[in-house]
């Protein structure tokens, strides 16, 4: 197989010049001098991986327990479920609300009882 520069479209003078940080080689056109990679190697995490992480997280799963299962980092993570948050619709706001439930909640206001020691 021939390599062909891709912009001057040459196939002669065509040597190797190292590796992309994603493990393909690249290549150098000694007639133009472009540095380019002819097959290079997809970068990133494939669908099912991010549909697996989005699952885990509506089951309940933190960010980083999901970067732990799939060996992947929890930032990650938060913006596969940030990206796919704002391909929501809306939610619907209700007009009126009849019955408002709340869950008990512990709050002072002012100050503490006793001091900070630090």
């Amino acid at each position: 197989m021939k390599l062909q520069c891709a912009k001057c479209q040459a196939e002669e003078q065509q040597v190797k010049n190292g590796m992309n940080p994603s493990g393909s080689q690249r290549y150098k056109c000694k007639e133009c001098g472009r540095v380019y990679t002819p097959e290079a190697n997809p970068r990133g995490y494939d669908q099912s991986k991010r549909e697996q992480a989005l699952k885990l997280y509506v089951d309940g799963l933190n960010l980083r327990r999901i970067g732990r299962i799939l060996g992947i980092t929890h930032q990650t993570v938060a913006n596969w479920v940030k990206a796919q948050s704002e391909q929501l619709p809306p939610a619907p706001i209700p007009e009126e609300v009849d019955i408002i439930e709340m869950d008990e909640i512990f709050t002072f206001v002012g100050e503490k009882k006793s001091k900070s020691t630090s």
